[in-house]
């Protein structure tokens, strides 16, 4: 009966977060209609002076054609300053110091700013450099964003309105259709992007900056309290501070800021360990906050329920774990196991919600070859999301204890068709962590349990673990693979 009632609460918090997103959908389904022609607005009066920041850290293969990129932006020279933020220890140092003076010699504002430690990370950097920023505005984009020419015209005519203090765009994928890998995380981003973030906004609640490609009125950053490194999170953090001091921020779905997605599993893994814990530090930070606000409850609910999303992967774990050894004892037991199938509903909401906002993300495509498409992988992406639930609950978990890791920043390769390739380059995980081989290990353990469940007449877990054990198989796999193109 124990087993059953944890099973049962794992379930109860997985449906409920699903239930939450539901609640994003209706609140999306407003935002569509209220914000459609939003990113059409215009600048009023002079254009403000904007600072470009562009924090680096060891980007060897795309720190070139950032610098490049951004020198295109639609933007008069007189009115923007770039700061190149480079933490770098490798060749990026000079990629950067050449390029600089490269365009500098062309006039443009631009310097090469380096520190003598790399304290606090990306945090540290950003704040570090507040003093050398001339402008009102602030805008920031990581080392593989590749904004299109018209992205500031679009997005600081936004600060017209003085409670304004962030301006977010979405992100768009230039490496998307290069792996399974790739495809899979561009259906769980186009969530965030999509239904999420505009949901969030059009209902009246808390959203966030996602650490690049967006926009900060300089102000608003000293009035929260400034960049803060006490999480893996730093964007997150100083997005909720900002909005509990009254500053509002704009979500524009319809402009679009293009950028490389992890194309091997270690770099998926830095950046989902990353964004998991760092989501429960910021969880364990701000929640007390939040709750003795003056925001009003539904505002605190979704706040609360955002910021505890990483947790979803402890259930999903939890559930997983529990289901071998409940599956052994419930046929001596007198539980009906028809009351877990109305779990069901929560696939089904979570089905709905990513193929809205997937169709939503591609509306150039024709809408069956979206649904298509979403039919064939949604079902792979359910997997993989329950086979990295061990490396991601190990996140959550040392962010709720408050344990400190350094930040381990996701490295990119200029990966853009399938015929690049990130075989041997450098930045690619050189070992086997105790993780990895629990994921393989996970993966027999719930291959055994299909087996069981066959060979005793007990089917009713044989969907799940079968899942599970592609899940972690493919984790596994996937991980085994980034290792052997590093040898």
């Amino acid at each position: 009966m124990g087993l059953a009632i944890v099973y049962f609460a794992a379930f109860i918090y997985i449906t409920s977060y699903c239930f939450l997103q539901l609640n994003l959908l209706f609140f999306y389904s407003r935002g569509i209609k209220k914000y459609k022609s939003e990113h059409e607005k215009e600048i009023q009066g002079d254009l403000p002076f904007v600072t470009i920041q562009l924090p680096l850290y060891n980007e060897l293969y795309v720190a070139e054609r950032l610098i490049d990129n951004i020198t295109q932006l639609d933007y008069p020279k007189d009115r923007m300053e770039i700061h190149v933020l480079d933490d770098s220890t490798d060749q990026t140092v000079e990629i950067c110091r050449r390029k600089v003076e490269e365009y500098k010699a062309k006039g443009f504002d631009i310097v090469h700013v380096r520190r003598a430690d790399r304290k606090g990370f990306k945090a540290g950097a950003l704040k570090d450099s507040m003093h050398l920023a001339n402008g009102e505005l602030i805008a920031i984009f990581d080392a593989d964003f590749l904004p299109n020419p018209d992205f500031l015209k679009k997005t600081v005519a936004h600060f017209d309105d003085p409670k304004v203090g962030v301006v977010q765009t979405r992100w768009e994928h230039i490496n998307q259709n290069y792996s399974l890998l790739t495809r899979l995380q561009a259906i769980q981003l186009n969530v965030h992007f999509t239904v999420e973030q505009l949901g969030r906004r059009a209902g009246g609640c808390l959203l966030q900056f996602n650490g690049t490609a967006g926009v900060w009125r300089k102000q608003t950053i000293y009035d929260a309290g400034g960049w803060e490194a006490d999480t893996l999170t730093e964007d997150l953090d100083l997005s909720y501070r900002a909005q509990l001091e009254g500053y509002k921020i704009v979500f524009l779905e319809r402009v679009g800021a293009p950028a490389e997605l992890p194309s091997e599993m270690s770099g998926l893994k830095s950046q989902q360990y990353r964004w998991q814990k760092g989501g429960a530090e910021s969880a364990r930070k701000l929640i007390p906050s939040i709750l003795k606000s003056d925001l009003n409850f539904k505002q605190k609910f979704h706040a609360v329920g955002h910021l505890l999303g990483s947790s979803v992967f402890v259930s999903i774990l939890m559930a997983a774990l529990i289901s071998v050894p409940l599956m052994i004892v419930l046929p001596v037991t007198d539980i009906d196991m028809t009351i877990f199938s109305i779990f069901q509903i929560g696939i089904l909401i979570m089905s709905v919600v990513y193929l809205v906002a997937n169709r939503r993300a591609e509306m150039d495509k024709p809408a069956w070859k979206v649904a298509f498409k979403f039919l064939v992988l949604f079902p792979v992406f359910l997997a993989m999301s329950m086979g990295l639930s061990l490396h991601n609950s190990v996140a959550v978990i040392q962010g709720f204890r408050g344990k400190r890791t350094p930040f381990v920043r996701t490295p990119k390769f200029n990966i853009k068709t399938i015929t690049d390739t990130f075989a041997s380059k450098k930045y690619l995980a050189a070992k086997l962590d105790r993780v990895t081989i629990f994921e393989g290990l996970l993966s027999l353990y719930f291959l055994s349990a299909v087996f069981y469940g066959l060979f005793m007449g007990n089917p009713g877990f044989v969907p799940f673990h079968l899942m599970l054990t592609i899940g972690f198989g493919a984790i596994f796999f996937y991980s085994l693979s980034a290792l052997a193109k590093k040898a």
